[in-house]
């Protein structure tokens, strides 16, 4: 199996301000709570993404698809000790982000208990291929962020590299278990038709509280810029739903979206983000 890219973990902090956290996005804070609401599905989400590849790591023979593996896990777990930080500020805030977090936290553990390995393993890399299209927008698309503040903005943008850097892993590890015949297909593309839905069905739900509890529950134009935000322009939404849709093609691999070019920025971004820790540490 070709190794398109090699994922590399990274221990960065970034310690974003807790100040305000509720309004750190420049669009206003209805586009910051599409954030933040983001954000708490991550800790658990990461959790659970590992534990599905764990189960089959056993199976996996080629020595450069084992280090990608110890490689995603490593930038996952970093994933996730990065939002469970970003989430406390959110609790801390106001929101009720412990409670929705305990409820994807239930969620998760009754799929990890109930449903196959292999099914399991089929939500991962579809979610993963979900956030892999996000990223590339987010990417692509630098003015879905820019202005906001310099350490959220940071960090959207190292999670959105390191999402695109592994986001094949998953897949290759399902593809060296299950191949890549009809049964293989079936099973990935129910799994992305599932996830995506179950995804949405908590997201939006969690976005209206959150938006509710800092006050914006009712502003008919903060509502108009996450309408626009997200389905026109710069339309964050509605520029993933054809690279969704290629997810169904027969011998679809997600490196078919080549976007690596975007990997040249992690050296800068890295030094932005050891000159930030040191200013704030002075």
């Amino acid at each position: 199996m070709k190794m398109h890219i090699m994922p590399t973990r990274r221990n960065l902090k970034f310690h974003v301000p807790d100040d305000n956290v509720l309004k750190w996005h420049s669009w206003g804070p209805t586009v910051t709570q599409f954030f933040n609401t983001l954000s708490l599905f991550f800790p658990e989400g990461e959790r659970f993404f590992i534990n599905s590849v764990r189960k089959y790591r056993d199976q996996i023979e080629d020595p450069e698809l084992q280090e990608a593996v110890r490689n995603f896990i490593g930038q996952e777990a970093m994933h996730g000790r990065e939002h469970e930080d970003y989430n406390q500020k959110m609790v801390e805030a106001g929101l009720p982000v412990d409670k929705q977090e305990a409820l994807v936290s239930r969620l998760l553990d009754f799929i990890s208990k109930h449903l196959p390995n292999a099914m399991q393993l089929s939500a991962t890399v579809a979610l993963e291929h979900l956030t892999a299209i996000l990223a590339d927008v987010l990417l692509r698309e630098p003015d879905l962020i820019e202005g906001s503040d310099e350490a959220y903005q940071q960090l959207w943008h190292w999670h959105a590299l390191e999402e695109t850097e592994h986001k094949a892993v998953a897949f290759d590890v399902f593809e060296t278990v299950f191949g890549t015949g009809l049964k293989a297909w079936l099973l990935r593309s129910s799994g992305l038709v599932l996830a995506t839905t179950t995804f949405f069905a908590l997201f939006y739900p969690f976005y209206l509280i959150n938006t509710w509890k800092v006050g914006h529950l009712f502003d008919l134009k903060g509502w108009w810029k996450s309408f626009k935000f997200q389905w026109l322009k710069p339309g964050g939404l509605r520029r993933v739903i054809i690279p969704w849709l290629d997810w169904f093609k027969p011998g679809f691999h997600p490196w078919d979206h080549d976007n690596r070019e975007y990997l040249a920025e992690m050296d800068k971004l890295i030094g932005d983000v050891d000159g930030y820790e040191k200013h704030k540490v002075a």
